[in-house]
């Protein structure tokens, strides 16, 4: 057999073999997908499905919807409301959430209550597609199909239609293909029900369903393995439930019980916090700012309470400290002296005590304090730079009247950048440890790398 027999026979292998995958992919959709009874798949349109008239379910499902927290993946700022378009950061890319409004064309106004569950819950959207695990049904499918119901009639009979059409994510073509994902679920996003703690009372139980459920707080709180799957959906699974991760170039805190994650926070400082998203001496940046406005300010006072009970019940992550490091506030004095000279006591001088005060205690529930703040001394510093590069705003909720501001520094040098984020770290009861003028640079590449958002054609 010649050379180019043998490549040819090598090339039909690997085509055969891509072929048998793909047809495989699908095979495993249909697999994931879910019948439901004849009563609501046979519906002409999903509309004028008879539930839809029920008043009680819409409310119901606008509620599951807040906990869910639909419209922050699904609304883009400056963007119609679940018309979607948010760019959700990746290291080689973006991925664009959808219009999930009820629009026939570019929307789910085609979906029956079988494709919403499908696409919800299994991650199998109506053309038999599978969705990307950006997408948190790994999470959602805990939801009980009622609540599902509810939420299809929400979306339906109260979202605002709105005709925008999707956009091509920025991934590799290599990466863009969906079917390969088909595998990815079969892999790492098992079916699942939410099975009650019998030891625990049930609100706590309450809590861990909308921790792990809906509120998919894994989803950026669990690191991910290099398939970009969570590594835990709970405790039962291991111990990296809940220990922290990074997401879109945030610092996703551990939500354990270690100093440096909730070990110092209170029950009712966790319900404050997902109210007001601000307590006395912090307050939500990020993603979690988005969180808070779009989700948790809106949940009864019962489900908050039991989300942080709930919390407050988990264990510290193991090996991790139960207490942060402190050491003796000397700053203070230095600055209200005038005798600390170093380069990035003139910097904090200059660009941040007239909000955050020579004492690093800020001003409560207007300028987060400095000093003390979990935030700030995590050991990943990426959340510290990048709100000093790129600044942040706070939450803007009905219970709290005004949201500040924090100005972005991008305009500074690495070197001063990293004068100032050391600085804080380090002064006042602060000790964490230091970051380089590369460590910033690193993030004002991300920065600048960011994918713009989508709002339609102008």
């Amino acid at each position: 057999m010649n050379m180019m027999k043998k490549r040819y026979i090598a090339l039909l292998g690997v085509a055969f073999a891509g072929l048998a995958a793909y047809a495989g992919s699908h095979l495993i959709m249909s697999s994931r997908q879910q019948t439901l009874p004849n009563a609501v798949t046979d519906a002409v349109s999903p509309i004028d499905s008879a539930f839809l008239a029920e008043d009680s379910l819409v409310i119901k499902g606008e509620y599951i919807a807040r906990t869910a927290d639909c419209i922050a993946c699904h609304t883009a700022p400056g963007g119609k409301e679940f018309a979607g378009g948010l760019a959700m950061q990746t290291p080689v890319g973006a991925i664009y959430s959808t219009n999930i409004t009820p629009e026939a064309d570019t929307g789910i106004g085609n979906y029956s209550l079988s494709d919403f569950v499908n696409a919800v819950k299994h991650g199998v959207r109506k053309d038999k597609s599978p969705l990307y695990p950006a997408m948190p049904y790994p999470s959602y499918t805990l939801m009980p199909d009622e609540d599902i119901k509810a939420l299809y009639a929400y979306f339906m009979k109260k979202v605002t239609p709105v005709r925008q059409a999707n956009p091509s994510n920025t991934l590799p073509f290599w990466m863009s293909m969906r079917w390969p994902v088909a595998y990815w679920q079969m892999l790492f996003s098992p079916q699942r029900e939410f099975v009650p703690d019998s030891t625990k009372d049930a609100k706590i139980n309450r809590g861990a369903y909308l921790v792990e459920g809906p509120g998919h707080c894994g989803a950026c709180h669990t690191p991910r393995g290099l398939a970009y799957q969570e590594k835990a959906f709970n405790m039962q699974d291991n111990d990296e439930f809940l220990s922290g991760a990074v997401v879109d170039g945030w610092r996703a805190k551990s939500l354990r019980g270690e100093g440096n994650g909730l070990g110092e926070w209170t029950t009712d400082e966790l319900v404050m916090f997902f109210k007001t998203g601000r307590t006395d001496k912090t307050t939500a940046f990020g993603a979690m700012g988005d969180v808070i406005e779009h989700s948790t300010q809106y949940m009864t006072d019962d489900d908050l309470m039991s989300m942080s009970m709930y919390l407050k019940s988990l264990p510290p992550v193991k090996g991790r400290a139960i207490e942060r490091p402190r050491q003796e506030d000397k700053t203070t004095d230095k600055l209200l002296a005038g005798s600390d000279l170093s380069r990035g006591a003139l910097l904090y001088t200059e660009y941040c005590m007239t909000c955050h005060r020579a004492d690093g205690k800020g001003v409560s529930r207007i300028f987060p304090a400095l000093d003390d703040n979990t935030a700030v001394v995590a050991n990943n510093a990426q959340s510290v730079i990048q709100v000093t590069l790129e600044g942040s705003r706070m939450a803007d909720t009905k219970h709290d009247r005004m949201a500040f501001t924090m100005p972005g520094f991008e305009y500074l040098g690495d070197n001063d950048v990293a004068e100032i984020v050391n600085y804080i770290r380090t002064s006042w009861t602060n000790n964490a440890p230091k970051v380089n003028a590369h460590d910033v640079n690193k993030v004002r590449r991300f920065i600048n790398s960011k994918s713009a958002h989508y709002v339609g054609e102008k």
